[in-house]
């Protein structure tokens, strides 16, 4: 458990590090690292840490527990999301001729269509604190399973029922899905990765403490 002398900051009520819910729950928050489709550090990400709505940490803790006993882990790549970080995205996608990371991440869809497709917002509900960018993997392996698209792709490939992948990665696209709805989140139609916590505490909440 993580102590609350390791925590960065008193966060707003009804917020949560993960890890005091549950830290056998991995992550890896591209968004404090190169490895995302903008290429650098985003606003107000500075730490490697989970920060979520209490009521969405105790759904995931709830889901962990599941896959623990199949030999299996959640894997976090985005959850609360500041406000900053949101408006970062949008100068961003307003920059035509910034396409750094093109090649990884959308080679196939032009940048300017990036909003009208519904990859980048304005506002996000991962602002509200419930809404959380997730994967399995396995714990004995390490390796995450394999979805037939990687997180934060812009492209059909990453729709939930994209046609054109394999088997194995509609069946594990398909586990995801119902593991998350069975407790509570509903899914994305454009990001197999994406859910929200049904019956959030803060719908219309946008909050902009940094990650940290």
């Amino acid at each position: 458990m993580m102590s609350l002398s390791a925590c960065s900051q008193k966060l707003p009520k009804g917020f949560v590090y993960l890890t005091t819910i549950d830290p056998s729950i991995q992550s890896e928050l591209r968004y404090i690292t190169n490895n995302n489709f903008i290429g650098k550090p985003i606003d107000t990400y500075l730490k490697n840490t989970v920060i979520l709505s209490e009521k969405s940490a105790k759904a995931l803790h709830k889901i962990q527990l599941e896959l623990k006993k199949l030999g299996l882990s959640l894997k976090i790549f985005d959850a609360y999301r500041p406000q900053q970080a949101v408006n970062h995205f949008v100068r961003w996608a307003k920059v035509l001729n910034d396409t750094l990371m093109k090649r990884q991440y959308y080679p196939n869809t032009p940048k300017n269509k990036l909003f009208k497709l519904g990859y980048i917002a304005s506002k996000s509900g991962h602002t509200r604190g419930s809404t959380v960018d997730l994967t399995i993997v396995n714990t004995k392996t390490g390796k995450e399973l394999d979805m037939g698209s990687p997180y934060d792709f812009f492209g059909e490939i990453s729709h939930p029922f994209f046609k054109n992948i394999n088997f194995i990665q509609k069946k594990n696209r398909l586990f995801l899905r119902k593991i998350m709805i069975k407790n509570g989140f509903r899914p994305y139609n454009s990001e197999w990765w994406h859910f929200t916590l049904n019956n959030e505490p803060f719908p219309k909440t946008y909050f902009n403490f940094p990650v940290q």
